[in-house]
């Protein structure tokens, strides 16, 4: 689905020009198996995963986007999801020290290009995974826990940038980062107005759902069908949601709520566990 293909929002929302980083999956195989979507015994199709990824990529540049790109680096088939490769905010750069040692060396490879961009990096001492595990949603950040990102390393990014930091315990390794059970809507709300979000409640622990129920009682409940091809894993910039095309559930969840999804399929970058918002990072100077 094509921007032209979307129909007219009900309600009027204004979206914003963002900034992001995006690695084009030249080296993406499932080699190894580090969550439940990755099956290193079925084939996977390098150039169709590309093709797949340059939809999304000329998605954004029909939003304005501001696309940077990370050059691919062989043997790490997951850089993909740049995500994952940091935290960007107020022009730093918080980075990645990942769980497990198949993917280890990005860590190091985002933090070189964050510097050669003008960021000033913070070397992180705790595990995490970037924005993977780290949303954030007007002044907090929303943090995830449970699979791949440690507590402590909330306490580290609370320093680092002086924000408050909300813990939230996911408990579905099917979701095993924040972004894939829940998504930040309004990137930049309205002055003392709460973010809207969406997110999948069975993937989070009892007292982390009743954190957000509390926080965030108008959110969008999305069903376990449209979670289950990482709709939630989606980016929006205010106004119009690049979301999985086959989260038909949730597209019409955000058209009444006054958003403008458009489809993309990343069917085959799904077979890493990954989808729209696993691609991108956002860079915030």
């Amino acid at each position: 689905m094509t921007l032209t293909d979307t129909q007219a929002s009900p309600i009027a929302r204004t979206g914003s020009r963002r900034t992001v980083l995006m690695c084009r999956p030249d080296h993406f195989t499932v080699s190894y198996r580090i969550n439940p979507w990755m099956h290193p015994e079925d084939p996977t199709d390098t150039s169709l995963a590309v093709r797949q990824w340059e939809t999304l990529h000329q998605a954004y540049l029909e939003l304005g986007f501001d696309v940077q790109l990370i050059e691919p680096i062989a043997g790490l088939p997951d850089m993909v999801y740049a995500a994952n490769g940091g935290f960007v905010l107020d022009g730093v750069a918080y980075g990645a020290k990942f769980t497990h040692p198949e993917r280890a060396a990005e860590g190091p490879a985002y933090m070189e290009w964050f510097a050669q961009a003008g960021y000033e990096v913070r070397v992180p001492e705790h595990v995490n995974e970037g924005e993977g595990d780290f949303l954030l949603a007007g002044d907090v950040v929303l943090a995830g826990s449970g699979f791949r990102s440690t507590t402590d390393s909330q306490d580290e990014l609370a320093a680092v940038f002086g924000r408050e930091v909300i813990g939230l315990e996911l408990v579905n390794p099917s979701y095993y980062h924040l972004d894939t059970a829940l998504a930040v809507l309004d990137p930049e709300p309205e002055a003392d107005a709460e973010p809207t979000i969406a997110y999948l409640p069975s993937a989070f622990s009892d007292a982390s759902l009743e954190v957000l129920r509390m926080r965030f009682p108008n959110a969008i409940i999305v069903s376990e069908a449209d979670a289950a091809v990482l709709g939630l894993n989606c980016f929006s910039d205010g106004s119009t949601v690049v979301i999985a095309s086959r989260a038909l559930g949730f597209a019409e969840q955000l058209r009444e709520r006054g958003y403008t999804p458009v489809g993309v399929d990343l069917s085959e970058l799904l077979l890493g566990g990954g989808g729209v918002k696993c691609c991108t990072l956002e860079l915030r100077r």
